[in-house]
């Protein structure tokens, strides 16, 4: 875990994650960066609705911006922040707008390219943005007709929490295969309507997809989970989730499945911004004595305990307040906590008696 050490009087957070061995916040809005048929390219304009996006940034004759903003708030998004690609879409392009939403007050990140360099660009704006108290994850997707062991390489390539890879790729009205914006841009959606973090995305309905590339076998939704990829799936003409799974699949050179849930790092996401929230608004102007410090103490708990009452976490401990050793103006608030899980499955088991 690693903290970065600031000047300016404030609440800061740093979280880090193991494995157990042995035994929110509502309407997220989100970031969008894609090449659109007008408005000011590297400027951030604030959407409520389809009808805004398309008199702001045009009509796309190529599927970008306003073929995003269409699935969004289809899937449920209230508030989109967009930034217009300029034209040329290079990846310096792609940067300028990145680093225009990383000071937009965002959760969920998507941009239009498929481009490898484009989407690590952006996994590390959204990095750079949580490591500066801007929490937000992105939603990517894959090449058009982009195969299984492709893809599971492309989740390889970014191995990031804060990033979803989601496949297949959607087809355009012709069934013809178009690559994976719009996958992405409809789970994007469905995330941002998810009033509670700890809800596993898995069997969310998706939205305004006029169809998918390919149909997965169980043993490609296997390769792919396992890979860091959310696979999406077409029955019976309706189009859902599978399972929300993170790009993180190891740590170094040693496999790690503790981030592997979507829903892990979304429940991080609600609870270090809720207390570090109500720490700032509490104790603005504190003094760091023993009493101030017990009153930290209580609000932790009392955070804590709202957000187990709410079943995203099923448990914390160890929460301790102290001055730090070395600067008396600062008080360490440490503490652990148990992400609520999701339940994927349920196995059945019958005993026959004849």
């Amino acid at each position: 875990m690693s903290e970065s050490k600031h000047e300016r009087p404030g609440v800061y957070s740093a979280y880090d994650a193991s494995a157990v061995v042995s035994a929110g916040q509502a309407g997220k809005t989100i970031g969008v960066a894609a090449k659109a048929a007008r408005g000011t390219a590297g400027e951030a304009v604030t959407i409520t609705g389809y009808a805004a996006g398309v008199a702001a940034f045009g009509e796309d004759t190529t599927p970008g911006m306003s073929a995003i903003l269409r699935l969004l708030f289809a899937n449920g998004a209230a508030t989109v922040v967009a930034a217009r690609v300029a034209d040329a879409g290079g990846l310096a392009d792609y940067q300028e707008a990145f680093e225009v939403l990383r000071r937009q007050d965002v959760q969920i990140m998507v941009c239009d390219s498929a481009e490898q360099t484009v989407q690590q660009a952006l996994r590390t704006s959204v990095e750079d943005a949580s490591a500066g108290r801007r929490e937000r994850i992105a939603v990517v997707g894959g090449a058009a007709g982009e195969e299984v062991s492709a893809l599971v390489e492309r989740a390889k390539g970014l191995n990031c929490e804060r990033v979803v890879l989601v496949a297949p790729s959607s087809v355009d009205g012709e069934d013809a295969a178009v690559d994976g914006l719009s996958t992405a841009a409809a789970v994007a959606g469905a995330i941002a309507s998810q009033s509670d973090p700890a809800i596993p995305l898995g069997g969310a309905e998706l939205l305004g997809l006029k169809g998918l590339s390919q149909q997965y076998s169980d043993n490609d939704i296997d390769l792919l989970v396992r890979g860091g990829v959310t696979p999406v799936e077409s029955v019976n003409g309706q189009v859902s989730v599978v399972r929300g799974i993170t790009t993180r699949t190891s740590s170094g050179e040693v496999e790690d499945t503790t981030w592997r849930e979507l829903s892990t790092i979304l429940i991080v996401d609600d609870v270090i911004p809720t207390l570090r929230d109500s720490l700032r608004s509490k104790f603005r102007r504190a003094k760091n004595t023993a009493q101030s410090r017990g009153a930290i103490r209580t609000q932790v708990v009392l955070e804590l305990e709202n957000k187990m009452s709410r079943e995203i976490i099923t448990g914390y401990d160890q929460v301790t307040v102290s001055a730090h050793s070395e600067d008396p103006t600062v008080c360490v608030v440490e503490f652990t906590f148990t992400v609520a899980h999701g339940l994927n499955q349920i196995w059945l088991t019958a005993h026959i008696v004849i």
